[in-house]
């Protein structure tokens, strides 16, 4: 052995060993400072609130509801939430409710053109939440950055224009973390959004807000990117599916930041909503017909000619957590199902690769020529000094979020021999996981190590979004499944993947496992 490779396993072991040490204090210590102040949202009340926006679209068409009435249903249901989770940055009611009305007197005069039909419009009147990172013309753009608070968007994003064109009306914005890059959505323009099954805990990030408003039955669908696992990990936290699309199946142009040079082949735009039977119709109207056709989205799934594999964990990193107990438990009880009721064969895998996923991801960004985190922190004026952020931030003068400016820091220590040995390292790994899942397959794989920690907990975790970001390196399609609640009443969940544009593959699974495991419970 090397003595390179004799020092990093002597520092992932004193990692490993300060993590068991230190995990049960750091848990009471947060428990201590946040319990207390645990709030969970008032109950849903609205009924048409809790149907799915596919269930919606229909009522509106046939006039069983009106759209104004829907719309106004949604926006009653905010006002109720949102003072608990703060997960809404901005409201265009007043142009909604016109929306609503105009879709309405549309519908009432049965006189319908192409552009409105079901097949063209299948969201026609139904509302539709939008990550503030997404263009939305005359709504603000500020991704989370106080210096970018007085910018409002010209345009529409491509895939908010694509929302909008099939009928869907846009109502709220909702909050991120600061410029998109971590997991937990908090930020100094709009303050840190709450998790509605327990205010004390985390929403995820960085389509926290879009991810929470949902799982509030304030919202019913919405629009979320995923360059590290921010669709699938706040989805997670939240009980809510969320889908990671095809490397380039949908477009992702229109968002800040935006992704720039090989960056963006880890960038994925992607549906996030309650129930699953929505993924399809939105993952068709986000990828437009050609990608339609390209990923097969309208051909049927027969599960039982697929192939089930599954990993419990990572096999070992020692710079991310263990997985917790139930979260292994609740993928077991899935194995169970899959082979007990739907008669599949589940096989047990250990590539032994994922558990570089951490550094696989690091590598991957470190090399992709991106733009610097800190030139982003500046909104491109010059570059942000990080060293004196973190002063200002000490004394609280920063207008930066301490996640925000340690990535500042941190993206300045790059070691590119060991970058390059994570890139052979990925090459392997791409290998055996297309190997893998070459066969009509699906890999069951835990979405995150921990259940939704409290507020500012993942600085003490911050590496642990590998369990997501390892499948943006290979450009997989990854559905978020949730599995109802926790013994403590936090919502479980699994990562389904499969090969590439085989996304109706494990929307289909997430199907079926919502009929047996319930999907979204009411917070």
């Amino acid at each position: 052995m090397s003595l390179v490779r004799m020092m990093e396993t002597v520092v992932r072991a004193l990692l490993t060993l300060i993590g068991l040490v230190m995990k049960p204090i750091l848990s009471i210590m947060f428990s201590i400072i946040y319990d207390w102040r645990s709030q969970r949202v008032p109950p849903v009340k609205e009924d048409l609130c809790l149907k799915s926006a596919t269930e919606l679209a229909k009522l509106i068409r046939t006039r069983k509801v009106r759209a104004v009435d829907v719309m106004e249903s949604f926006i009653h249901r905010v006002g109720i939430v949102n003072p608990v989770v703060n997960a809404v940055t901005a409201t265009r009611y007043e142009e909604a409710i016109l929306e609503a009305e105009q879709v309405d007197t549309l519908l009432d005069s049965g006189q319908l053109d192409d552009q409105y039909s079901e097949k063209n419009a299948p969201f026609l009147g139904v509302p539709t939440s939008v990550k503030e990172a997404f263009a939305l013309k005359g709504m603000p753009n500020a991704s989370g950055l106080v210096k970018r608070k007085s910018k409002i968007a010209t345009y529409d994003a491509e895939v908010v224009a694509r929302v909008k064109k099939a009928g869907a009306i846009p109502y709220i914005l909702t909050n991120v973390s600061e410029l998109c890059m971590w997991y937990e959505s908090a930020n100094n323009l709009n303050g840190r959004t709450r998790n509605a099954y327990d205010s004390s805990r985390i929403v995820g990030g960085s389509s926290g807000g879009e991810a929470c408003i949902i799982s509030t039955a304030a919202a019913v669908m919405g629009i979320g990117s995923d360059i590290g696992g921010s669709i699938r990990m706040p989805a997670f936290f939240n009980g809510v599916f969320g889908h990671k699309a095809s490397r380039g199946l949908v477009p992702n142009e229109g968002q800040h930041p935006m992704a720039t040079g090989k960056e963006r082949d880890l960038l994925s735009t992607g549906p996030m909503c309650r129930y699953a039977e929505d993924l399809i119709p939105l993952l068709k109207v986000f990828a437009g017909p050609e990608s339609t056709l390209k990923a097969k989205l309208d051909e049927k799934v027969d599960l039982r000619t697929l192939k089930i594999y599954s990993m419990l964990d990572d096999g070992g990193s020692l710079l991310v957590s263990p997985v917790d107990k139930e979260l292994k438990e609740i993928q077991i009880k899935v194995e169970k199902f899959l082979e007990e009721k739907l008669k599949l064969k589940v096989e047990r895998v250990n590539i032994h690769r994922m558990r570089y996923g951490l550094e696989v991801w690091t590598a991957k960004m470190n090399t992709g020529g991106g733009q610097k985190f800190a030139q982003l922190m500046s909104d491109d004026e010059n570059s942000v000094n990080c060293v004196i952020e973190l002063l200002k931030w000490f004394v609280g003068c920063s207008q930066h979020t301490l996640p925000a400016i340690s990535l500042g820091l941190f993206e300045k220590i790059t070691i590119p021999e060991t970058d390059q040995k994570f890139l052979r390292v990925f090459e392997k790994l791409e290998s055996d996981v297309t190997k893998l899942l070459s066969n009509d397959s699906i890999l069951l794989y835990p979405s995150h190590p921990k259940l939704a920690p409290y507020h500012n907990e993942p600085i003490l975790y911050p590496f642990n979004f590998a369990y997501t970001g390892v499948f943006n390196t290979l450009g997989l399609p990854v559905t978020q499944c949730p599995l109802g609640l926790s013994k403590d009443g936090l919502p479980l969940g699994l990562q389904l993947v499969t090969s590439m544009n085989n996304d109706r593959y494990t929307i289909a699974l997430a199907q079926e496992l919502e009929k047996a495991f319930g999907g979204w419970v009411k917070p």
